[in-house]
């Protein structure tokens, strides 16, 4: 799914947890980080104390400017009272966010089974 015309997230719900899987391998241009904002953001927006995991089990590459967006939408999440939670983050990137220290920021776990129960 990692065509350009194709929704950059899938979302899905188990329970009250809302899953936003990342469709696309690559998340390195502008427009990616955009259309990934336009999405997750309402979701947030929704209401309060969502309880959102970001499921990466796609995704193989991503920019700073990504990690920027984890940031602002980590904290939309908590300024409404909700909980995030990161998942099936592939070994190169999970080393970015070791050695950025974001693995400290955020609950980051093997797959979205395990996330959607502790988020």
């Amino acid at each position: 799914m990692n065509d350009k015309k194709s929704p950059p997230v899938a979302v899905t719900y188990e329970g009250d947890v809302t899953i936003a899987t990342l469709t696309r391998e690559r998340i390195l241009e502008d427009a990616d980080i955009r259309a990934l904002e336009e999405t997750i953001l309402p979701l947030i927006a929704q209401g309060d104390s969502i309880r959102l995991v970001i499921d990466f089990s796609t995704v193989r590459f991503l920019t700073s400017a990504a990690l920027g967006l984890l940031i602002r939408i980590s904290k939309k999440v908590r300024e409404r009272g909700g909980r995030l939670a990161l998942c099936s983050i592939q070994p190169k990137i999970y080393e970015v966010f070791r050695i950025t220290q974001l693995d400290q920021v955020f609950q980051i776990f093997p797959d979205a089974d395990q996330a959607a129960k502790n988020v």
